[in-house]
């Protein structure tokens, strides 16, 4: 559409699709009926991307049931732009079934799938590759549902610089290319990225080099090798997150392994992994039971005018000591107003009056703990922090034999209460959680801690993944190594030493070692060329690496402290990174609340743009 403006998205995955849908809805009003060539580049097909594309193994799984997934604002999300509602994936799935609902042309549909298709139920957990499905078709719908004025091109290529003058069109070079995309604004939305090694892991690949051994970095688990861990032999995994669950899941069913009645039946293939991390032991369980009866009205202590006072602070903030407190108060608010409100039969006091001296107390402080103890009589009914963030403080056990049942004991008691409705404060703070992330993203890059905290917390694995880790405890395929962790090479053996703060003095010795986690989302340490170049290039960068935003559209930001007028960011390797780019219904939708900013921004921008007197290519 020649003379069109030019917007390019890089990525074109769940956050990219997610921005075409809010481009969309927002159009109409912001931008009209005016021409717009949208330029989209990935080398994984739209819509699912690089995470959730078809060429991956059938056994990884959502971390969400199907009916806590969807792409489709509702009236919770703040924003400023209309709501489009659109069925989550289990409603989805069934229209497919009875043929109200077309799948996109592009739609990968083998016999697998469509027995899963016909299969599922709102509560199950579906495969990686059917979420692919339903975000092909979410972003085909996107793109019918643009004016006919907007023209959508995907490239099929990696973007490896933007170059251009903040007052001018940018240019965006594609690999191998030798001409650029000319573009107005420029919008990266390309999920999370390839790092280079940690110098600590970089060590460790020395070590493994030098005796023969194997040493896998922090990956993406569905695209690493694992064909270098030979059956039989003790791997070291360091990390008890979802790369683990994917990890178990590849080397036991992926080696030809299988259930049976609660127990597992070795293929004679699999490693034995002996697992362990800084807690010790897995994330919790999904929750496994729905809301029902009133929601506790959040946010409630962490809310805007709490976050403007942290931002107005003239001392540099400290998350332990000026935010962790607020969230305490929040979560236990949530917790609280669940308990007394749905099981007043375990309290010793009425709702309101607590809930007048609980906004009374200070955040952290003894009088708040004083009031809980007065009022619910049961410690299982309390919320800690702490507890529920370190449940192997202060163990100890006498050898790794011990600690194996104490384990599974634990994990045993967590299925046991998240899919408990009698524990439904549970699922309270697990509202609170979303409710706090959606605040905390304006603090910027508030640090490893609470993303961390929040994932163990809230994006924990679904519950039968977690009772087939049981059955390959009780197998023999999984060993536990407990809280802190540590990792040593012995030079003169030629191996890697694993130990815990669980078990003091035992040791497991392996040729193996696997990272089981993500990489760090860095600007620096990123095998993007493309952020590489943009830091380079002027981009802020936080200590920890993420690329710096404008927490209200997404505008990047300068190291001058400018938000640059024609490039923006979405997506986990920024200071804004939100929970996901998918959410389960009536949630808040953070990230569909800044897709719907960023949206509208560069729409009115675009919009100028396509006046008289638009810039040239100079």
């Amino acid at each position: 559409m020649s003379g069109a403006p030019v917007l390019v998205v890089i990525g074109a995955g769940p956050r990219g699709t997610g921005l075409i849908e809010r481009i969309a809805a927002n159009a109409p009003e912001v931008y009209g009926d005016r021409p717009l060539d949208i330029h989209l580049v990935d080398p994984y097909p739209p819509g699912g991307g690089r995470i959730w594309r078809h060429d991956q193994s059938p056994l990884l799984w959502m971390n969400s049931m199907a009916e806590d997934v969807t792409m489709f604002t509702d009236n919770t999300v703040r924003q400023e732009g209309p709501i489009r509602p659109g069925p989550a994936l289990h409603t989805w799935a069934a229209g497919v079934r009875n043929g109200r609902t077309a799948l996109p042309e592009a739609a990968h549909l083998d016999p697998e799938l469509l027995k899963e298709i016909v299969e599922l139920t709102p509560g199950d957990f579906p495969s990686r590759r059917l979420q692919g499905v339903y975000l092909r078709w979410v972003y085909a719908q996107s793109v019918a549902a643009l004016p006919e004025s907007v023209t959508v091109h995907w490239h099929r290529d990696r973007a490896v610089r933007v170059t251009g003058p903040r007052d001018g069109r940018q240019r965006v070079w594609l690999e191998g290319r030798d001409r650029p995309l000319l573009a107005d604004l420029v919008v990266l939305t390309i999920g999370h990225l390839d790092a280079e090694p940690e110098p600590g892991h970089v060590e460790l690949a020395g070590f493994a080099d030098r005796h023969g051994l194997v040493h896998l970095p922090p990956d993406f688990t569905a695209d690493t090798d694992l064909t270098a861990l030979p059956a039989g032999e003790p791997v070291l995994v360091r990390g008890f997150g979802l790369a683990f669950v994917d990890l178990m899941v590849l080397l036991t069913e992926g080696r030809g392994g299988r259930y049976e009645n609660g127990a597992y039946l070795p293929s004679g293939r699999e490693p034995v992994l002996h697992v362990g991390s800084r807690r010790g032991v897995p994330y919790r369980s999904k929750i496994g039971y729905p809301w029902r009866g009133e929601r506790p009205p959040l946010p409630r202590f962490l809310g805007p005018d709490l976050i403007e006072t942290l931002l107005k602070a003239q001392d540099p903030i400290d998350f332990r000591r000026d935010v962790w407190p607020h969230v305490d108060k929040e979560l236990g608010y949530a917790h609280y107003h669940r308990l007394f409100t749905a099981h007043p039969e375990r309290t010793e006091r009425d709702w309101p009056g607590f809930e007048a001296e609980y906004a009374a107390a200070a955040p952290g402080g003894p009088e708040l703990r004083a009031l809980v103890s007065a009022a619910v009589p049961d410690p299982a009914d309390r919320l800690d922090l702490d507890a529920l963030d370190h449940p192997l403080n202060g163990v100890r056990h006498d050898s790794h034999d011990a600690l194996q049942e104490g384990l599974r004991a634990h994990i045993t008691a967590d299925l046991e209460r998240r899919h408990d409705p009698a524990r439904s404060p549970d699922l309270a703070v697990f509202l609170g959680l979303l409710s706090a992330y959606g605040q905390l993203i304006r603090l910027g890059d508030t640090g490893d801690r609470w993303h961390g905290f929040f994932s163990y917390l809230a994006s924990g694995p679904p519950g039968p993944r977690l009772r087939q880790l049981l059955a390959l405890s009780r197998a023999g395929v999984v060993r536990f190594l407990g809280a802190g962790m540590t990792v040593e090479t012995d030079e003169s053996r030629g191996l890697f030493v694993a130990g815990s703060a669980t078990v003091p003095g035992e040791r497991v010795a392996a040729r193996a070692l696997v990272e089981a986690r993500l990489p760090d989302p860095s600007t620096e340490r990123s095998r993007s060329p493309l952020l590489q170049d943009l830091h380079a290039d002027g981009a802020a960068a936080t200590a920890s690496g993420l690329l710096s935003v404008d927490p209200d559209d997404g505008r990047i930001v300068g190291r001058d402290g400018r938000p640059h007028p024609r490039r923006f960011a979405l997506g986990p390797f920024t200071t804004a990174r939100a929970g996901g780019a998918f959410t389960r219904p009536r949630t808040g939708g953070t990230a569909f609340r800044q897709n719907d900013a960023t949206a509208r921004t560069a729409l009115a921008l675009l919009g100028a743009l396509a006046g008289p007197g638009r810039p040239g290519d100079a």
